[in-house]
């Protein structure tokens, strides 16, 4: 069996250790050529560098959009809208909750 990998190291990508990357390495040699190889690997590397970066801008315009404050307060207008029966509008007054229409007899 393998011996456990400390991922903090830095030096694995993916689970894949040196051995297992040489193995790759060998096989594209042998599938691509010597004189191709250079150039597959230039491209799957600008390839991944893109990738990177619309993950990121995706990542960060999820994160502009999903701030907690907007979402607490997009909730809360929601919640007065249905409980209160408020507009967007009325949402930025202070709800009041519904009067109690049922009188109390006193003996």
């Amino acid at each position: 069996m393998y011996p456990a990998r400390n991922e903090g190291t830095g030096g694995i990508m993916f689970g894949i250790g040196l051995p297992e990357l040489i193995v790759i390495a060998v096989i594209a040699l042998l599938v691509v050529g010597p004189k191709k190889l250079p150039d597959l690997a230039k491209s799957l590397g600008k390839g991944l560098q893109e990738f990177k970066k619309a993950t990121e801008g995706v990542t960060e315009s999820i994160k502009e959009t999903l701030k907690p404050d907007d979402l607490k307060k997009d909730v809360d207008d929601f919640k007065n809208s249905l409980l209160y029966g408020k507009k967007d509008e009325d949402a930025e007054q202070p709800a009041s909750p519904p009067k109690d229409t049922t009188s109390k007899k006193s003996p």
